[in-house]
């Protein structure tokens, strides 16, 4: 290339740079749906001086042990991610046992997906506008902190506090872990990386409900929070004695002032107002106070008015906003969208109620427990392998998203018969047809809505569907254990009128046989087997929601759009 070529792209650059308004971030697929994004420096002057004398000069990627001590880092804060979200399924009837608080059993899994969902899109611009490494480590100790307090806990509340803390955490390693080997790795080798650390993520979802009981049973719940303490001190102090951030990652030229004006606090803090009423509202309802009690209409009311000015604000903040209104109206964003918040939200019920069916009603063990639930995690790992595999080949995506959606509505259908003495060769085939269908969907929209979006839009697009996933799980295992609870308390009245309903909901759900004996915990026994069938009655619903919505999605050929585009 001739010396004026290279001045001539220099200043195209410095033209390009001079009329950008707004930073942008470029991300990349990852093998888990999450894309990582690619700071990009666009209107910093002092930067875009010194670009072309830059663009002479070679990358220098990590190599041999650094890039190894770098992966790890990478592959362990992502584990601490995923193992979180399942680890916790098999171990909540201990924790009941211990502090009495059946009701509190959905918050367990809400409080951290809440924050994980809630902050993704604030972490995002976060890597954008502030350096690379420190953000990284901040994310990290940030859950280790939640963790920490969770593990230590002396109450209900404070385990609740500690996930939250965590799910806060946990929404900024995400994203971390898939911007890092934007830039460590030679481009034709990030799949490679990128499929490691998705590998890793596979593998601790199948492992969390199975070392989750492990732990419970043989040490105790507490270590299921404990188990992450070790795990991310080797990450943080890999990533601080091995990672330099590349020459390449330079955040925006800004004031700080300028920084904090690009972050959509008050979206974020909509959310966060408006989840948290929705959420106090179908715990209070029915169980501490009526549902016609104006503690729970007012908390109803400030759902609404809160969804209200998030809609108005996010409007108003345009392409600043944490969701962006111009691709919401988009049919492959807002049908998919829909469609994950139904979806991943009748999964969620389906990993934390099976384990409350196995050890309440079947006298299983945290362990036994986990054991029982390996057939839906193990076929939800080989269909989603399966399917993407399959997606990738032939460019079809939209069938899974209709074939997916009635395996999964028979799948619930099947669950909602689990009832006291179901023989075991049953509910191993309900797991199966399950974990299969959930499978082969649950990423499916990603890959769609991705495939439809230009590439500047590749990460808002990806963090919509993320955050509507997130909330999914979030809303509907508090609707379901406001149906358990409600369903318990009603069902006592005929199967056992002499019991008082609080002190069944106040003892934890592994240890009914120790407090309740003879015709009582029978009665007992049945009144939790119908709670838990209203359970799987609102999964029975939300598939059927995402049969209908799956049939508005784009049937175009993904690799044809990608062709054309």
């Amino acid at each position: 290339m001739t010396t004026e070529k290279l001045t001539t792209m220099g200043l195209d650059e410095e033209k390009q740079a001079s009329e950008s308004r707004a930073p942008s971030i470029v991300t990349s697929s990852t093998a888990n749906g999450t894309d990582a994004p690619e700071i990009r420096e666009e209107g910093a002057n002092k930067d875009q001086e010194k670009g072309a004398s830059e663009a002479e000069k070679p990358i220098e990627y990590p190599k041999g042990l650094e890039m190894f001590f770098i992966m790890l880092a990478l592959v362990l804060s992502i584990t601490l991610c995923s193992l979180d979200q399942t680890i916790v399924a098999t171990a909540v009837p201990k924790i009941t046992d211990q502090f009495g608080r059946l009701q509190d059993i959905s918050w367990y899994g809400s409080a951290y997906f809440l924050t994980l969902g809630a902050f993704q899109s604030l972490w995002g611009k976060i890597y954008k506008f502030f350096p690379l490494k420190i953000s990284f480590l901040v994310s990290l100790l940030i859950f280790e902190l939640g963790s920490l307090i969770s593990a230590v806990a002396r109450n209900s509340t404070t385990v609740i506090v500690g996930r939250s803390i965590a799910g806060l955490g946990a929404s900024g390693i995400a994203p971390g872990v898939y911007t890092i080997p934007a830039f460590i790795a030679e481009p034709e080798k990030r799949a490679t990386y990128t499929g490691f650390i998705g590998l890793s993520y596979g593998i601790a979802a199948v492992a969390g409900p199975l070392i989750g009981g492990g732990l419970t049973d043989g040490a105790s719940w507490r270590w299921c929070f404990y188990i992450n303490l070790p795990i991310g001190g080797l990450a943080v102090l890999v990533i601080l004695l091995t990672f330099k951030t590349p020459a390449g990652v330079k955040v925006v030229d800004a004031t700080l002032k300028e920084k904090l004006l690009q972050m959509d606090f008050i979206g974020t803090a909509l959310v966060m107002g408006a989840s948290l009423s929705l959420l106090l509202a179908l715990q209070y309802g029915g169980v501490t106070h009526a549902w016609n009690s104006s503690v729970v209409i007012g908390l109803l009311v400030g759902f609404v008015l809160m969804v209200t000015a998030l809609i108005g604000v996010e409007f108003w903040l345009g392409e600043r906003a944490m969701l962006t209104p111009r691709l919401i109206r988009q049919r492959t964003v807002w049908v998919n969208a829909v469609w994950g918040f139904f979806f991943a939200g009748s999964y969620f019920i389906t990993l934390y109620y099976l384990p409350i069916y196995f050890q309440s009603i079947d006298n299983q063990s945290p362990i036994g427990s986990g054991v029982r639930n390996i057939p839906l995690i193990a076929l939800f790992s080989v269909a989603t392998f399966a399917s993407g595999k399959a997606i990738t080949k032939t460019g079809t995506a939209a069938p899974y998203l209709v074939v997916s959606s009635v395996i999964v509505t028979i799948a619930s259908g099947l669950f909602y018969t689990l009832d006291i003495g179901t023989s075991t060769g049953k509910w191993v085939g309900y797991q199966i047809l399950a974990g299969f269908g959930y499978g082969i969907g649950l990423q499916v929209p990603i890959v769609i809505s991705q495939a439809f979006a230009a590439p500047s839009d590749m990460a808002p697009v990806t963090s919509i569907i993320i955050f509507a996933r997130t909330l999914g799980g979030t809303f509907l295992i508090t609707a379901a254990q406001s149906g358990f609870i409600n369903q318990i308390i009603h069902k006592l009245s005929s199967t056992a009128p002499t019991i008082d309903p609080a002190s069944v909901t106040e003892t934890g759900a592994t240890t009914l046989r120790q407090n309740f004996s003879g015709a009582e915990l029978d009665g007992i026994l049945h009144a939790y087997a119908w709670g838990i069938k209203v359970a799987f009655a609102i999964t029975i619903a939300a598939c059927g929601i995402t049969v209908i919505t799956s049939l508005f999605t784009k049937w175009t050929n993904i690799h044809v759009k990608k062709q054309s585009s």
